[in-house]
């Protein structure tokens, strides 16, 4: 695979084989279907922001954490477990959890000893399978994209929360949601939009601009503002790219204060980070929330603190989800529809998932929702 893929992050994944263990008690051997490719398996083949093999201390990780399964034996029960033999399910992230049930560290990503689904076969706690709902109207493809959904319930209830301790009696039709780009934004989005706000987003080309637009989201087509990114180090000399820039940012917040009545964002989500952060900011009402569950392209931020006190603005930052609300969040998916649209996915062999990860970093990929396909159902 790596001969054909050197130069991107696809060229850091090797096809080869791996050995692993007996089962041990309360563990399961399970058969990998679908998978879903995660911003954190980008971060893990460029190495950044950690280096997952020199911070778990092996030579070598078999990635992948978000997916379905179909479990071939289990060994054991126990607390918490609640897959059998031939069900199929969905993988819980977790890794190492702290006291209250949050990720300390992530499941094969920096969790050490951890084996993920770019395998045929792989072993894992079984408390972490959560089984899908029997007769389930939706689709594997559907379900294959729940980590962006989990991630999104948990930090829309953290940030709205936060949005109405401050604002507790307005009417949510008087106030924006905003958010950039990807599939947890969409999908926080879906809620917000369910909640009674006024939603808009982000999109770089034409066919996310009519998904947003068909799901009743606000698309705000990023390529009228090209210049909008921070510039890197080199460029911030430049003064014709500070002006563009300049120029894009007041464009912009001009059509921010036209979606929300001149008043600002009432909760934006962003999980870009750097390049956008300071218009994240300016862009926001007072009183207004700034949430994040992601990192995509900058994770150290600066802000003016005094500015932030005065104007009353909330920074939530969340991670994953609590690992007893996972039934939880899967019934309400299930029960309400709220799940990744049919036919939404892209889904790529097991053979090209080297190509899936350069396509990913190159922003190749049309969908929110990229898959990749191990094992036949």
């Amino acid at each position: 695979m790596t001969g054909r893929h050197t130069g991107g992050p696809g060229g850091a994944l090797l096809r080869d084989r791996f050995a692993f263990g007996p089962l041990e008690d309360g563990e399961a051997l399970v058969e990998p279907i679908l998978g879903s490719w995660e911003a954190n398996m980008d971060h893990a083949l460029t190495r950044s922001p950690i280096d997952v093999c020199s911070s778990r201390g092996e030579d070598s990780v078999v990635l992948g954490n978000l997916g379905v399964v179909r479990v071939l034996a289990v060994n054991g029960g126990g607390p918490g477990v609640r897959a059998r033999e031939g069900d199929l399910c969905l993988l819980m992230p977790f890794g190492r959890l702290d006291r209250f049930g949050y990720a300390e560290l992530a499941y094969a990503y920096d969790c050490p000893g951890t084996i993920g689904l770019l395998a045929e076969r792989s072993k894992m706690d079984a408390r972490l399978l959560l089984p899908l709902p029997d007769g389930t109207p939706y689709s594997l493809s559907q379900w294959a994209a729940y980590g962006r959904y989990f991630t999104a319930w948990d930090n829309w209830q953290k940030a709205y929360g936060c949005w109405r301790t401050q604002v507790p009696d307005s009417d949510p039709a008087d106030h924006l949601v905003f958010g950039w780009g990807g599939g947890v934004a969409f999908a926080e989005l879906m809620l917000a939009k369910r909640a009674g706000f006024r939603v808009a987003m982000t999109a770089g080309s034409d066919e996310r601009v009519a998904f947003l637009r068909e799901h009743g989201i606000t698309p705000v087509d990023r390529r009228r503002y090209p210049d909008l990114s921070l510039p890197g180090r080199r460029e911030r000399a430049d003064r014709d790219r500070q002006q563009r820039r300049r120029t894009s940012v007041r464009a912009f917040l001009g059509l921010v204060d036209e979606l929300s009545d001149g008043h600002g964002v009432a909760l934006f989500v962003d999980n870009i980070g750097e390049p956008l952060y300071d218009v994240t900011l300016t862009a926001l009402a007072r009183e207004g929330v700034v949430t994040t569950c992601g990192w995509k392209a900058g994770m150290r931020l600066s802000h003016l603190r005094g500015a932030e006190s005065i104007a009353r603005h909330l920074h939530v930052n969340t991670h994953v989800w609590r690992l007893p609300d996972s039934p939880g969040i899967r019934d309400f998916m299930e029960a309400d529809g709220w799940m990744a649209p049919k036919g939404s996915d892209v889904v790529y062999d097991f053979d090209q998932v080297p190509e899936l990860a350069d396509d990913y970093a190159a922003g190749r990929i049309g969908s929110y929702f990229p898959t990749y396909r191990v094992n036949p159902l």
